[in-house]
């Protein structure tokens, strides 16, 4: 995996502008995930760190039971309710991501979330060397 980061472009804040990669590879992409435990619970009502938090815990687990780790995401895509959050986003993401994946992302403010107390929802890309 290289990322892109050309001259003539600013740096992103713990993202790349692009991600090459190189295959073979296995595919792993993590569905949206949304801010609920393990038994559908919300968690963090109306906190967007906390729900954050929550999210990234998901798409941990989801990318541990692929065999795959935070260093094998190649795109994070961010959709929050209100994108003046995003600092809060950030913070949550040190948590877990570690300072030098910076992969391709997207962050979108939406209307809505599939339910109405939902803040954040993000979706994750990996690829694993085949070795």
């Amino acid at each position: 995996m290289r990322q892109i980061d050309p001259p003539g472009l600013p740096a992103g804040p713990g993202y790349s502008h692009g991600v090459s990669v190189e295959v073979p590879g296995r595919l792993v992409l993590v569905s949206g995930q949304v801010p609920v435990d393990e038994t559908g619970a919300l968690v963090g009502p109306g906190d967007l760190a906390a729900q954050t938090r929550q999210v990234f815990r998901n798409i941990q687990t989801v990318l541990t039971d692929a065999g795959a780790t935070w260093e094998h995401v190649v795109r994070l895509g961010y959709y929050l309710r209100d994108a003046t959050g995003v600092g809060a986003v950030r913070e949550a993401r040190a948590e877990f991501v570690p300072e030098h994946v910076t992969p391709a992302a997207t962050l979108v403010e939406v209307s809505r979330l599939v339910r109405e107390e939902f803040l954040v929802e993000i979706d994750a890309m990996a690829v694993v060397p085949i070795r």
